[in-house]
C-alpha cells in the first residue's frame, strides 16, 4: 500500500517581499505566580507588554478599564499605560509576561487603544509552545538564542494579530514622546485654567488630531480627560481638607460651573461631592 503523500506549494507571489520586518526587541518574559505579599499598585512602563494567564482566576487593573481575568486570556498593554493584576485568593493567577519594544498595538481600524484582553483558548498549544520555547532559550542561552528568541516573539504576534485582529504599529524604541511629555507637564502645571486640543496644538505645533492620538497611546487616557482627572483629583484634595464651598472649589480647579463639576465628579467617583466630603469626614 503506498504511502499517503501531501505536499503544499509556498507561493512566492503571496509574500510582500518589500515588506519589512517589525523591529522588535524582547526584552524579558517571566513566569509567576501571584504572591500575596507583591504588592499590586498601578505601574507602567515605556514599552509594551503581553499579559497571559496560564491557570487562576483575577482581575486586571488600569486607570480607566477593569478587567475580570481566568485562564487562556491575554491582555495588551501599549507604553505608558498604568496597570496592575489582582489574584482571587482561592485561585492564584499564574501568568507570563513578555516585554517587548518598537511595536504599539491598535485596532484594525487604526484606532487607539490602550489595553485589550481577549481570550484565546482556542490557540492554546500554540501560545504554550512559544512562551515556554522562549523562556527555555533565555534560560539556557545556547548557540544563536538571540535569533531563535526574536523568531519565537514575531511568530508569536503573528498569531495574536490573526487571532484578535489588532495592527501592530511601529514605535520608535527606547524613545518616549517629547511632546506628550511636554502636554502632560502643561496640563499639571495649568490644570484650573482654560485648555482646549487647540491650546495644546498651539503648544506643540502638532494637529488636534496628533495630538489626542499620541497622547492616549503615551498615558493610556486622552488629554482632556487626563485634564479632568487631574482637577477631580485636586478637587477630592480640597474637599478633604478644607471647608471651601463645593462652588469655589469648583471653580478653583478649572471648571466652568458647578453642574458641570458635579457631573463629572459624579462620573470619576460615583458620589457627588458633598456625599464624598460627607464620606471622608465620617
Amino acid at each position: 500500500m503506498p504511502m499517503p503523500y501531501q505536499q503544499y506549494n509556498f507561493k512566492p507571489q503571496t509574500f510582500d517581499a518589500q515588506k519589512k520586518r517589525p523591529d522588535l526587541r524582547l526584552l524579558y518574559i517571566s513566569h509567576s505566580s501571584y504572591d500575596k505579599t507583591w504588592p499590586s499598585v498601578l505601574h507602567s512602563h515605556p514599552f509594551t507588554e503581553l499579559f497571559y494567564v496560564l491557570n487562576g482566576t483575577g482581575t486586571f487593573q488600569t486607570e480607566t478599564q477593569t478587567f475580570c481575568i481566568a485562564a487562556d486570556d491575554l491582555i495588551l498593554i501599549n507604553p505608558h499605560v498604568m496597570h496592575t493584576e489582582f489574584s482571587n485568593g482561592d485561585a492564584a493567577l499564574e501568568y507570563v509576561v513578555l516585554g517587548f519594544e518598537g511595536i504599539a498595538f491598535e485596532t484594525d481600524g487604526h484606532a487607539p487603544i490602550t489595553c485589550l484582553c481577549k481570550n484565546v483558548k482556542t490557540i492554546r498549544p500554540a501560545c504554550l509552545f512559544y512562551t515556554r520555547s522562549l523562556i527555555q532559550e533565555l534560560h539556557d542561552r545556547k548557540e544563536n538564542y538571540v535569533e531563535m528568541s526574536q523568531n519565537l516573539l514575531e511568530n508569536l504576534l503573528y498569531l495574536i494579530r490573526r487571532e484578535i485582529r489588532v495592527t501592530p504599529e511601529a514605535v520608535s524604541v527606547g524613545k518616549t514622546s517629547q511632546e506628550c511629555r511636554m502636554i502632560e507637564q502643561y496640563i499639571n502645571a495649568h490644570y484650573a485654567e482654560t485648555i482646549t486640543l487647540d491650546t495644546l496644538s498651539a503648544l506643540t505645533f502638532h494637529s488636534k488630531y496628533y495630538i489626542a492620538h499620541a497622547f492616549t497611546k503615551y498615558k493610556g487616557i486622552s488629554p482632556i480627560n487626563y485634564l479632568i482627572t487631574r482637577r477631580i483629583e485636586e478637587a477630592k484634595s480640597l474637599l478633604e481638607h478644607t471647608d471651601f464651598p463645593v462652588a469655589k472649589i469648583a471653580q478653583a480647579v478649572g471648571f466652568s460651573s458647578q453642574s458641570y463639576f458635579s457631573q463629572a465628579f459624579r462620573r470619576e467617583t460615583t458620589l457627588s461631592p458633598d456625599a464624598y466630603r460627607r464620606q471622608f469626614l465620617s
